[in-house]
């Protein structure tokens, strides 16, 4: 029988990141010093150390999310409950907004006539937005495909774009869309995934700053 650790509350989330530090360190996985942080709260919110092999970054993304994160960029995801996770606080410090579109009966309605999903839709109604976008995707594959779509024909040029949607069908290619791109990305290759992820991607970056 294992047994118990009695930590503090407050202690809790510490004790979490010495156990997954130690075993990366067991397995003799060493992650960039850059790119730790971030993929530590993917491991912890999730309990799966494949994301310290699957986690891809383009050339500098951390510090390049981060720098946007700090001259107001506002934080745009593919669901509420990523909306819900995602540190609003931190990130209004800073200047930017946190927003999703999912549930906005306009997005709803022309999903439906033009029989599109309303991630599609959602990322349209982002690519409105007058000031540069984060893109948090844990859900939909169709909102990659839809960004890469309006990078492909000069509509529209995101400034970063989080890539983590979970799921079968058209995941893994909808990353790779993305990867294909100049646009800075942290992706994660394969199926896994998910809102938590996403927005444990976007705290790992807002805590950076507050370090």
């Amino acid at each position: 029988m294992r047994q118990i650790e009695y930590i503090g509350p407050k202690d809790i989330e510490t004790r979490s990141f010495e156990i997954i530090t130690q075993e990366l360190e067991q397995m003799g996985i060493v992650l960039p010093q850059d790119e730790a942080m971030v993929t530590k709260r993917a491991i912890h919110t999730s309990a799966d150390f494949e994301y310290a092999t699957t986690m891809t970054y383009s050339e500098g993304a951390v510090e390049t999310a981060k720098r946007l994160i700090l001259a107001g960029a506002d934080i745009v995801t593919d669901t509420n409950m990523a909306l819900a996770g995602v540190n609003k606080r931190t990130l209004a410090k800073h200047g930017g907004e946190a927003h999703c579109f999912m549930a906005d009966e306009e997005v709803a309605q022309i999903a439906k006539e033009r029989n599109v999903t309303r991630a599609t839709v959602s990322m349209e109604r982002a690519a409105r937005i007058k000031k540069p976008v984060i893109f948090a995707i844990g859900n939909a594959p169709t909102a990659l495909i839809r960004l890469h779509e309006m990078i492909q024909s000069g509509a529209y040029r995101p400034a970063f774009i989080i890539g983590v949607p979970v799921g079968f069908v058209n995941v893994e290619a909808a990353k790779e869309l993305i990867r294909e791109t100049d646009v800075p990305y942290i992706i994660n290759r394969g199926r896994k995934g998910g809102s938590n992820v996403a927005a444990a991607i976007c705290n790992a970056l807002l805590y950076e700053l507050g370090r």
